[in-house]
């Protein structure tokens, strides 16, 4: 969507949408099962929330254009985070807790992202333009607090003597959160106002803004908050046909985390898609690994404090495997974007990577 010019009806109809399905269930006190009119309303819920994500997203882009930075891609990104951390919480706290998922989830956007989204973003602008330009200063930015952020909170679990097992202590998991906001903040000052020349395609930048009207920027601002509350309404339903869906099909319970990831970065990497096709890459480059951090530095720190207040545990470290596979992403992501240059190798090895990862969600 676009966050400029006429609303599209998309933007409006997918949350009135969402709010009438969740009263719908509440009225008639439906309960799902696993049946064909249990089909048919999980496919008419995942078409509406991912509607109404879409939706959510498109309207905190107008609002953002509207207010500047850094103001605009905090609300950007919180917008986002809110959407997340309703559906891994409600998820987490489901018919069957799944104390793993938050951990699966943030893995699995940072090998969506960093593999999945990069690969085919870099691979589109191979094919169409042989090679893309990008500011390396800005992609090292990107990878300096990823590569932290992600070691702390998902590697360094496993080695911590504190309390044995893939799990923080109180103490540990407290700090931790303080420091990957403490982080992300530092970082998102960086990128919108102390170094904002970093992420600024070669070209010049983005082309000049069409401005928002005044009645505009209230609908946007009504409907974003329609659209995060129909989200968060809808989640115990997602988490139930989520539940039903992964013990139909025997899907381990990485399986969750993946779903959850894909719903949450799919109107970002429709854009970062986009943004490809039209040789600006540098947009792209913004957009995937922004999403990433995002993830790490807001959703793990939001995540921690339900644990702490429903008292829950929260297992964060990594298994042995996912461990090689960050790892990897990690090398390769440094002499992807080391250059400054990239073509569809770089493209394709990052897909080949993001393949492996999938497969070996289902045969570990």
């Amino acid at each position: 969507m676009s966050a400029h010019g006429a609303m599209p009806k998309s933007a409006w109809i997918f949350p009135a949408l969402a709010v009438v399905l969740f009263a719908a269930v509440t009225a008639t006190a439906y309960s799902f099962a696993p049946s064909a009119a249990g089909t048919l309303f999980a496919a008419v819920l995942l078409v509406i929330l991912f509607g109404t994500v879409f939706a959510a997203v498109h309207h905190a882009e107008v609002i953002a254009h509207r207010i500047g930075e850094p103001f605009g891609t905090l609300l950007l990104t919180l917008s986002v985070t809110i959407i997340e951390v309703a559906l891994i919480a409600t998820l987490m706290l489901g018919d069957k807790e799944v104390p793993t998922l938050a951990r699966d989830t943030v893995f699995a956007v940072v090998m969506i992202v960093c593999n999945g989204l990069v690969g085919v973003c870099i691979f589109i602008g191979g094919v169409r333009y042989r090679e893309q330009d990008f500011q390396v200063a800005g992609a090292n930015l990107y990878l300096t607090v990823l590569f932290a952020m992600a070691t702390i909170a998902l590697v360094l679990p496993n080695y911590t003597l504190t309390t044995p097992g893939p799990v923080y202590s109180e103490a540990q998991l407290e700090f931790v959160s303080v420091v990957t906001i403490l982080l992300y903040g530092v970082f998102l000052y960086t990128q919108t106002i102390r170094h904002r020349d970093y992420f600024v395609g070669l070209s010049g930048g983005d082309a000049e803004a069409v401005p928002t009207s005044g009645a505009l920027l209230v609908s946007s601002i009504v409907l974003l908050i329609v659209s995060l509350l129909g989200v968060v309404l809808l989640a115990k339903k997602f988490s139930i046909v989520v539940d039903a869906a992964t013990a139909a099909i025997g899907a381990p319970p990485a399986f969750a985390g993946v779903v959850v990831a894909l719903l949450i970065l799919l109107p970002e990497s429709v854009s970062a898609v986009g943004a490809a096709r039209k040789n600006d890459l540098q947009k792209s480059i913004n957009l995937a690994l922004g999403s990433s951090l995002a993830t790490i530095g807001l959703t793990v720190p939001a995540v921690a404090v339900a644990a702490f207040a429903l008292d829950k545990q929260l297992v964060l470290g990594l298994s042995e495997q996912n461990m090689v596979e960050l790892f990897l992403t990690f090398v390769l992501s440094m002499l992807t974007f080391g250059t400054g240059r990239t073509n569809i190798l770089f493209g394709l090895v990052h897909m080949v990577v993001f393949a492996v990862f999938v497969f070996m969600v289902f045969v570990p």
